[in-house]
């Protein structure tokens, strides 16, 4: 989804995380509060379709690789008013999550053939492939798949 900075707040954690302990590497893009501005594309064989999209992030545990927020949906046919929708999502870190999800009976094919889409992704394919890009140091790579 492309997205653009909104606001500019500086990374917090979620209520109970471990703070006494050393976290990762804080990302400005990811601080509660902060917030983004886009279009969904919810296209389909019917029809052709893209909504206007606000995004804040709620809460963000590095620690953890969690981070959720809300989305709040624009010009939604047959919706009189924006749609709110909670979400809750898992950072790729090498160290909670990898590009493997595992999950909604996704193959590791359907995981690689998604995250190809973005060509930032490209540089990584070959390690990915070989171990689901659990021996990836991301603390420095320089690209962010939006």
């Amino acid at each position: 989804m492309p997205v653009r900075v909104l606001e500019n707040t500086a990374p917090s954690q979620v209520s109970g995380a471990n703070s006494g302990r050393s976290s990762s590497q804080s990302c400005s893009l990811l601080g509660v509060g902060q917030a983004f501005s886009g279009t969904q594309n919810v296209s389909s064989v019917q029809k052709d379709e893209a909504w206007r999209v606000n995004v804040r992030i709620q809460g963000c545990d590095l620690e953890h690789g969690y981070l959720c927020g809300t989305m709040e949906a624009l010009n939604v046919p047959m919706a009189d008013t924006p749609v709110v929708t909670f979400w809750e999502g898992e950072i790729v870190d090498t160290k909670n999550y990898t590009f493997f999800t595992g999950k909604w009976e996704a193959t590791p094919e359907d995981d690689i053939r998604h995250w190809s889409k973005f060509p930032s992704f490209s540089p990584l394919l070959g390690q990915v492939e070989a171990d689901g890009g659990k021996s990836l140091d991301l603390s420095n790579y320089p690209y962010i798949f939006m």
